[in-house]
């Protein structure tokens, strides 16, 4: 007699897990790690200011007051950009029940918040020079790798930047020991006292083949092997290692991701928002639910001088 089998029944229920994996990565720890201040007009402004040069100061006994010439601040700006990400799920897409979440429109508003806060990040460290736009071009901000001007190891053939202009990117080359040490003295000598170290994947292995002035170790008693650097302690302070996946890749695009290793004195760098995050219900014009997700924000380098830059990094 022949045995009834799955392969011929008809009316099985489909076996959909429910939930969702997604391996997509949220993390943002630069713009996650810095200030968050409050800008009021589309061009954001900000003073910057330093004393005035160590000199020899002796004066003989009831000698007159030498006044100075008084230096003034310098006045920084930055233009804010907008951000957006549009949701619309149609009336029988809510209707239908869905694997995995109870609710599409709210799953949907989830997801593209996670989106637009990475699009943020990789705005905040693009080399993208700040620009005004006008009525048919949208604003830009001007990326944390168009601020440094003072500290910064690039490739012979790369220029400087500063003030939120656009870098010019030399021949790519490995990232080592001495380049950081040499960009910490600078950062030192400036005033400055980095406090996190942010690269991608790649140069986060190479730091962490760095020796320094230690031997490695096998844990042997625990069999583990110790490979990494996760805080790196300079002559001139402890810092953070932390690996970033959106750090900019070469000319502002996506290829070669990485070039750049931001050596941050996290306390002079900020996002200064003119609207915060805001999820808003415009005019239904369809039969959907829709929803506008929306940010308008600038980076504001409150002291370029406090910060470093190695760039032109090889980066696999």
């Amino acid at each position: 007699m022949a045995k009834y089998q799955t392969y011929t029944a008809i009316g099985i229920r489909e076996d959909i897990a429910d939930i969702i994996y997604s391996i997509s990565p949220t993390e943002t720890p630069f713009m996650s790690g810095i200030a968050k201040t409050k800008a009021t007009n589309t061009l954001h402004q900000w003073q910057t200011d330093a004393l005035a040069a160590v000199a020899a100061n002796a004066v003989v006994e009831g000698a007159d007051i030498a006044y100075g010439t008084m230096a003034p601040t310098v006045l920084e700006n930055n233009h804010t950009q907008i951000s957006t990400k549009g949701i619309q799920v149609t009336a029988t897409n809510e209707a239908v029940t869905s694997a995995g979440r109870s609710n599409e429109m709210a799953y949907q508003v989830a997801k593209a918040a996670k989106e637009l806060k990475r699009d943020m990040e990789t705005a905040l460290l693009s080399n993208v020079a700040k620009s005004a736009g006008n009525s048919t071009t949208a604003r830009k901000l001007g990326g944390c790798p168009t601020w440094y001007e003072t500290n910064v190891d690039a490739a012979s053939n790369g220029s400087g930047a500063g003030n939120g202009a656009i870098r010019t990117d030399g021949t790519q080359r490995a990232f080592t020991e001495d380049q950081l040490k040499g960009i910490l003295v600078k950062c030192y000598n400036q005033g400055g006292n980095p406090n996190m170290i942010m690269v991608n994947a790649f140069n986060k292995q190479k730091l962490s083949g760095f020796t320094g002035g230690s031997t490695r170790f096998d844990a042997a008693e625990d069999r583990r092997l110790i490979t990494s650097i996760d805080v790196y302690e300079s002559d001139f302070g402890t810092m953070q290692v932390s690996p970033n996946r959106f750090i900019r890749g070469a000319n502002g695009t996506s290829a070669k991701i990485g070039q750049d290793a931001h050596i941050l004195d996290m306390e002079f760098w900020a996002v200064s928002f003119l609207r915060d995050f805001s999820l808003q219900n415009p005019a239904q014009t369809a039969d959907a639910d829709q929803r506008f997700m929306v940010a308008e924000y600038t980076l504001e380098s409150r002291n370029e001088k406090a910060s470093g830059l190695i760039t032109d990094l090889t980066t696999a």
